[in-house]
C-alpha cells in the first residue's frame, strides 16, 4: 500500500478541481432550496392576504352577532327580572287565599255556632 491516499482516489481531477466542483453542486442546490422558498413564501404571503380579506368581510356579520346576543341577554335579564316578581306575587296571593279560606272555615264554625243558639233559644220560645 502506497504512503499517498489521493492517488488510489478514482477521479483524475485535482483535490481543488473536486472541491470547487462540489461547491458548484452545493451552489446548485442553494439555488433550488432558495426557488422553493421563494415559491413557498409566495404561496404563504397569497394565503395571509386571503385570510385578510375574509376576516374583513366577516368581521362586520361577526359585530352584528354580537350586537344581537347582548341585545338578547339584555332582554333576558329583564324577563328573568320579571319571572321573578311574578313569582313573589304568585306566593303572595296562595298567602292570602290561605288566609282566606281560614276565615271562612272559623266563619263557617261560628255561623254554624250561631244557627244552633238561634234554633235553640227558637225552640225554647215555642215550648
Amino acid at each position: 500500500m502506497s504512503d499517498n491516499p489521493t492517488q488510489e482516489m478514482p477521479d483524475s481531477r485535482s483535490f481543488e478541481e473536486r472541491v470547487f466542483a462540489r461547491f458548484d453542486s452545493l451552489d446548485g442546490r442553494m439555488d433550488r432550496l432558495e426557488t422553493k422558498v421563494d415559491a413557498l413564501d409566495g404561496r404563504l404571503t397569497t394565503l395571509e392576504e386571503k385570510v385578510d380579506t375574509r376576516l374583513r368581510e366577516t368581521r362586520p356579520l361577526w359585530e352584528a352577532v354580537q350586537a344581537r346576543l347582548d341585545g338578547i341577554e339584555a332582554r333576558l335579564d329583564g324577563i328573568e327580572k320579571e319571572v321573578k316578581e311574578l313569582r313573589h306575587g304568585v306566593e303572595l296571593l296562595h298567602e292570602d287565599n290561605l288566609r282566606i279560606r281560614i276565615d271562612q272555615r272559623e266563619t263557617r264554625g261560628r255561623v254554624e255556632a250561631l244557627k244552633e243558639r238561634v234554633e235553640k233559644l227558637e225552640s225554647q220560645s215555642t215550648s
